[in-house]
């Protein structure tokens, strides 16, 4: 599919979920069957996995950075088993510890992290996620992250419901006053072990799905980063964990890489990236697009930003689609006020 045809139908599927329009098939009605059976042929080949548990990785870093009267930065992650960090055993390996870690170096300042994600979930969890995260008003995060959408292709979940519910949550964060970064869905058409056309009906799904998920995150506010197939090496490495309860669990190596990903764009949502930075550089392909082009070539392209830019032309919306140099994000030290695997969370 073309990066004009992906857009077109982004936006076809952000669109049904902003005026709620019924559920556009990510990769047409008439392929249900096939990927149904498929589906059910995948299951049985690569296994079921097992949910294991989550190390909790809540607690303060960078403690280094300690200062009177200057509060930590409030993160807080959501989403499901990929934000949760399922599949790895200390909690300093979580995408959440990582990102916490490297944005305290960042911004020379503690972090103060909170994760509600939950393993299994899909984008319709996100109300009531949001809802624990904005319970304490007094308490609003500085950022948020959310990581969400391989359950709803794996689930058959309507592209327009799944966009309505990450938009939303978006939008309620954002009123809240936080900033919102998205990590959107993989390339799940990377699994060596799924036989064709189950793996390119993956492909498509997600990636249609990953550029929906943009159009809506960057209309309400928010700013999202492909992960695309940078996971890939991970499900080729450790296929049966894909379809266990939870279908998604990338090994420690790929949360690092994730977490590599999205670490640049949440320093810049909150002002701390060099500001040169945030010009767009030609010679990596950077620049203004209208929204739903920039969030197809996004879509495949891992590791790729979008920013809403310029609010409105004759194409709609405009964005600032970024290829961010990645820093290295290293798995924290242990920290006295941050939780160990000892008091690991059981999964759902």
């Amino acid at each position: 599919m073309t990066s004009m045809s992906r857009a077109r139908v982004a936006r076809r599927i952000a669109a049904g979920a902003a005026y709620g329009g019924g559920g556009i098939g990510l990769a047409g009605a008439a392929a249900v069957g096939v990927v149904l059976a498929e589906l059910r042929m995948a299951k049985r080949q690569v296994g079921h996995g097992s949910g294991g548990r989550v190390p909790v990785a809540d607690g303060r870093y960078g403690h280094t950075y300690d200062s009177p009267g200057e509060p930590p930065l409030r993160l807080t992650v959501l989403g499901d088993s990929t934000a949760a960090g399922q599949g790895v055993h200390r909690a300093g390996q979580t995408p959440g510890a990582l990102l916490a870690s490297g944005l305290a170096a960042v911004a020379e300042r503690p972090v103060e992290l909170h994760n509600v994600a939950l393993p299994g979930a899909t984008s319709d969890d996100l109300d009531r996620q949001v809802a624990l995260v904005l319970a304490d008003s007094s308490r609003v995060p500085d950022i948020c992250v959310i990581m969400i959408g391989a359950n709803d292709v794996t689930h058959h979940l309507p592209a327009t419901r799944s966009v309505r519910h990450l938009s939303g949550a978006v939008r309620r964060l954002r009123t809240a006053g936080a900033e919102v970064v998205v990590g959107t869905c993989p390339d799940l058409g990377t699994i060596e072990p799924v036989q064709q056309p189950l793996r390119w009906l993956a492909r498509r799904a997600s990636r249609q799905l990953a550029a929906a998920q943009t159009i809506g995150t960057v209309e309400q506010g928010g700013r999202t980063v492909s992960l695309g197939d940078l996971l890939g090496p991970e499900f080729a490495a450790n296929p049966r964990e894909l379809f266990g309860p939870d279908n998604y669990h990338p090994s420690a190596e790929g949360y690092a890489t994730a977490a590599m990903a999205v670490l640049p764009t949440l320093c810049a949502a909150l002002g701390l990236w060099p500001a040169e930075e945030d010009r767009p550089e030609i010679a990596r392909r950077e620049g203004f697009l209208p929204v739903a082009r920039a969030a197809a070539e996004a879509a495949s392209e891992p590791g790729t930003e979008v920013a809403a830019a310029v609010p409105a032309g004759p194409r709609g919306p405009w964005a600032l689609l970024k290829r961010r140099r990645r820093r290295r994000v290293r798995e924290p030290e242990p920290e006295p006020s941050a939780q160990t695997p000892a008091s690991d969370q059981a999964s759902a």
